[in-house]
């Protein structure tokens, strides 16, 4: 009964982080499935505050695990579908979907440039739409290094999109 209470709502944020962890959806449904078969084994030792944040310590702890004995496999371009745009609706110009796709390709790049610790946080923080208390329990880091990884990261990629005049400069006075 406590793992259906405290752990089954829970399921679908694990996944979303697993997902941003792993990289790769098999390996995320891996994860996701180790963590709970741990988490299900401790239930009986949870005393019910804060489930979220001892999910995420386990699925963390999991991943580390399962770092040190796995063998790094390539991640192949065409495992998970990345695109944000919706190009099938009709009442969008020509103009709007060109844009749209400039501003995706450019903020693609600009992810993929970023150094994985502040891809990881702009991830799970701004894709997955954990706050940073729960970001920073995922990573294992203080909430106010996942702050800073989030500022240094999304002035990285807005510098791409004001380059590429996407995005007008807000430069200071």
């Amino acid at each position: 009964m406590a793992f259906a209470r405290y752990v089954e709502p829970e399921i679908a944020v694990l996944y979303r982080v697993a997902l941003t962890l792993a990289g790769q959806r098999a390996d995320a449904e891996d994860l996701v499935q180790d963590a709970l078969i741990r988490a299900y084994r401790a239930v009986d030792r949870f005393d019910g505050a804060h489930p979220r944040a001892w999910l995420l310590t386990i699925l963390r702890n999991t991943h580390r695990n399962r770092l040190r004995i796995r063998v790094a496999s390539p991640l192949h371009e065409n495992e998970q579908d990345t695109g944000l745009l919706d190009r099938s609706d009709p009442a969008r110009s020509a103009e709007d979907v060109v844009v749209d796709e400039q501003f995706e390709a450019v903020v693609a790049d600009a992810l993929a440039a970023l150094p994985t610790m502040h891809r990881v946080v702009v991830q799970l923080v701004d894709v997955d739409g954990l706050n940073y208390a729960e970001a920073a329990e995922a990573l294992g880091v203080p909430r106010g290094t996942v702050m800073s990884r989030l500022h240094r990261a999304r002035a990285r990629i807005r510098t791409r999109l004001v380059a590429a005049g996407l995005v007008p400069n807000r430069s200071r006075p």
